[in-house]
């Protein structure tokens, strides 16, 4: 399982939200490349990296940031936030981001997110499936759409989409634990969702299992060890890190051991 920790950027500025509300903005670092490179020094390769500015203004805004990191460390980095057209994604993989990070495009413009699919393929185009009791949310939250969660994963997994993030709003930023028994049921109704379909005569090819990556409400490493074993491919970890409930430590050990598997 990918350790990926989160960046979510204001401003230019590093900081953290609580369910998604702007309102309940924490600064942590004003240089997001220093954040960056503690992650790198302690051994992670990976990292989500989220334009806060960008999805409330509908298009990328903080992509010099984007391409500071990219240009100073090796991390992969998704990055997501506000993309919405064309114009963005090719800003956003210009810019460093090895994937880019779809939510309320998905929802709201399924053809425009379909061709990006198509033309830039599943291994760089990532869903975001964020939900508020099941129903997928859209608009940096702030709105929610009327699209039951898992319907809607398995139809972007029927059009070849690989990467599902799913975060639990109700449990993001608040360090209360992860919605195990949430992404148990998606990777479960994911993987019925390539039999039914082998049984129709669909390939397996064109229905790929889906690698779900947990998002909202990490507090503790004990909870890593858990995902891994639900079958999740990735977890994003944002609060925890930056509250000291996970040493970076910690994270460097798991990969280590990771990468040794």
């Amino acid at each position: 399982m990918r350790i990926i920790p989160a960046i979510d950027i204001i401003e230019g500025k590093c900081v953290r939200l609580s369910k998604g509300d702007y309102g309940t903005k924490k600064i942590y670092n004003e240089h997001p490349l220093e954040v960056a490179k503690e992650f790198e020094a302690h051994g992670i390769r990976y990292l989500h990296l989220v334009d806060l500015d960008g999805a409330k203004s509908n298009h990328i805004v903080n992509h010099k940031v984007l391409e500071q990191i990219a240009s100073n460390t090796t991390l992969r980095i998704d990055f997501g936030g506000g993309l919405k057209s064309d114009d963005d994604l090719h800003i956003a993989f210009e810019s460093g981001a090895k994937q880019i990070t779809g939510g309320s495009i998905a929802v709201k413009n399924r053809e425009v997110f379909t061709s990006w699919l198509q033309k830039y393929g599943s291994d760089k185009i990532v869903l975001g499936a964020d939900a508020m009791d099941e129903k997928v949310a859209v608009s940096g939250w702030q709105e929610e759409s009327k699209e039951e969660l898992l319907p809607y994963i398995r139809s972007y997994q029927k059009k070849g989409i690989q990467y599902v993030i799913c975060t639990d709003i109700a449990k993001d930023g608040m360090l209360g634990g992860p919605s195990f028994d949430l992404y148990k049921k998606i990777i479960e109704g994911t993987s019925g969702n390539i039999t039914s379909l082998r049984e129709s005569g669909v390939g397996d090819i064109a229905v790929p299992q889906i690698k779900l990556i947990a998002s909202g409400g990490i507090s503790a490493f004990e909870e890593l060890p858990k995902l891994a074993e639900l079958g999740c491919e990735g977890v994003i970890i944002g609060k925890a890190i930056y509250e000291n409930r996970i040493s970076l430590k910690q994270l460097e050990n798991f990969v280590s051991e990771y990468n040794k598997g």
